[in-house]
């Protein structure tokens, strides 16, 4: 009996990766409800059904695995959703702690999507040594490339800039935690709606428990925010750290 016990234990994170159809719909409805960018809601447990998970893993503090588990679900059932943190007006909020992209609209509803951001490690490009490091603060989206850009390191795909060579971009790999050169990885399925969403002149907020830079007064004053359109990658209003000898390089590349 406590064979059997044990080993209906160790399978039920099996088998809540093999749900019922049903209960998969009811997890992709649940999250799309909340927020988190599901793509469609049909039963089938996808690359856009994961990303969402994920999401979902992140903003709630779970273990990050991309696996429904029967304890998922019933965390899923009780969840309120996401909300930002300053809403109000129509933006996006990237929160580097939780490694999560927020659209957030003027009414404060909100698409919710993992990312992935700079790594903080070293990496030299051509001969220089620099730190991969996403900076925080108060930005404008001021340009666009739609569909694939080879950046120095790898394939971008709709990339949105926001500070030097700093975009929102698609990417073929997405890991749980921080691996970019600086730029904010979003997941290839989700690229094209974003590039839509995102257009020029789109305030965004990159920040971490300890930086944070409102966007309420270019919102309110849209000269404001027209200077730093204007001003492009030197429209930068935060804080950038660097390590010793090393530098921040704000090139084109993920």
């Amino acid at each position: 009996m406590k064979l059997l016990l044990t080993i209906s234990l160790l399978l039920l994170p099996v088998l809540a990766n093999a749900q019922p159809r049903a209960q998969i719909r009811e997890v992709e409805q649940r999250l799309s409800e909340m927020g988190y960018w599901t793509g469609k809601v049909d039963g089938v447990f996808d690359s856009a059904s994961r990303s969402a998970l994920i999401a979902f893993q992140k903003y709630e503090g779970r273990p990050v695995t991309g696996r429904l588990t029967i304890a998922d679900l019933e965390y899923i059932r009780a969840s309120m959703g996401p909300g930002a943190k300053e809403p109000g007006y129509a933006h996006v909020e990237v929160d580097i702690d939780r490694q999560i992209l927020l659209i957030v609209s003027a009414e404060g509803s909100v698409h919710v999507l993992p990312v992935s951001t700079g790594s903080g490690k070293e990496f030299v490009d051509e001969g220089e040594t620099s730190i991969a490091y996403t900076p925080r603060g108060r930005f404008v989206v001021y340009d666009k490339t739609p569909g694939w850009e080879k950046g120095k390191f790898s394939a971008m795909y709709y990339s949105n800039y926001i500070s030097g060579g700093v975009a929102i971009h698609g990417y073929a790999t997405v890991p749980i935690q921080p691996a970019s050169h600086g730029c904010i990885r979003i997941p290839l399925f989700a690229a094209p709606e974003v590039s839509k969403l995102l257009t020029l002149g789109t305030i965004v907020l990159v920040y971490d428990n300890v930086s944070f830079v409102s966007g309420r007064l270019w919102a309110e004053n849209p000269a404001l925010k027209a200077d730093a359109l204007r001003r492009g990658s030197f429209a930068y209003e935060g804080k950038v750290e660097a390590l010793g000898r090393t530098k921040l390089k704000l090139h084109r590349g993920d």
